[in-house]
């Protein structure tokens, strides 16, 4: 005869708080991801799994918790066309479906995600890296919010410096006996240095059900919104196109928040009104010790009435 082991989680706390987010993380699985008339994209992903906790129940069944996450996953492995969010809101709607205590379940996903593109200006095969974030949280009352987005590298190039620079130019210049017009001309055509910062874009989407929104635009919007692309594979050519590129488009980090709001609206602009974006820039700067910092939570309806100018 079995002996029936003790469900000490179910037990009474010794003090009685109820908590928002009980469960694991860092739980690392291998996830693929079906295309149609192309090769599956296979994924290494980080999730956390979370519930809730009331304030009577001790613990909460944390090999019930991972028994659904392997279940999920291994379906979302076999199962053609499924996305890494919704992979998120079934993991969190089973969750919700087999704790009988909780009232809310939520799941988060991070995975490296590999792009295949050409250098800019030598037209060179390179690889580019961007770091996929995913969630979803089911509640037994308002549903399932599922919300996809991405985190990406690129290059700024900080404007106040670079607006020094074009002085001291100008002053040369007309020291030099260089007509107005010529300076202005030459300015015009070459712009001027200025400090430069490797930048980190943050961009997701967060609707009720699925997001009608590509990874890969997204991932798109994010890389555009800041000076320069980056690239892993560079020769002098491309090493030069960047240089250039990112200094013809001079950037404060509020600059590149606001370039992912435009980027978005210009590229979505039918999605919904109550769809939460959210938007994150941190510059790491060349010339300081610390860094620079901006971001922006908005709906989308107010979001796009402020890029409108309604």
């Amino acid at each position: 005869m079995t002996k029936q082991l003790p469900d000490v989680q179910a037990s009474s706390p010794d003090v009685s708080v109820g908590l928002n987010r009980v469960g694991v993380t860092g739980v690392e699985k291998l996830v693929k991801l079906h295309r149609e008339d192309d090769r599956p994209i296979v994924l290494m992903a980080e999730f956390d799994v979370f519930v809730d906790l009331p304030s009577w129940r001790k613990g909460a069944d944390m090999s019930r918790n991972m028994e659904v996450v392997d279940e999920m996953l291994e379906e979302a492995v076999s199962e053609p066309a499924l996305s890494v969010e919704e992979v998120c809101g079934d993991v969190a709607e089973r969750l919700l479906e087999k704790h009988e205590y909780t009232t809310q379940a939520e799941v988060q996903m991070e995975a490296e995600y590999m792009i295949r593109e050409e250098t800019p200006a030598t037209n060179r095969p390179t690889q580019a890296t961007a770091d996929i974030v995913a969630s979803a949280t089911a509640h037994e009352e308002e549903g399932t919010r599922e919300e996809i987005g991405c985190h990406v590298v690129g290059m700024t190039v900080c404007p106040c410096s670079q607006g020094m620079s074009e002085s001291r130019a100008r002053d040369v210049l007309e020291g030099l006996d260089v007509d107005r017009e010529t300076v202005d001309q030459f300015l015009e055509e070459v712009p001027q240095p200025g400090h430069s910062q490797r930048g980190h874009a943050t961009l997701t989407v967060e609707t009720e059900g699925e997001p009608p929104v590509d990874l890969n635009e997204l991932i798109d919007v994010a890389r555009d919104s800041m000076s320069a692309r980056i690239y892993n594979l560079a020769k002098r050519p491309d090493e030069d196109h960047m240089t250039f590129e990112s200094h013809s488009d001079a950037k404060f980090v509020e600059d590149c928040v606001r370039a992912m709001a435009e980027g978005l609206v210009d590229r979505y602009p039918e999605l919904p009104d109550d769809a939460v974006v959210y938007m994150e820039q941190s510059n790491d700067e060349s010339i300081h010790q610390h860094n620079a910092h901006a971001e922006r939570v908005a709906e989308f309806g107010q979001l796009k009435g402020e890029v409108e100018g309604e």
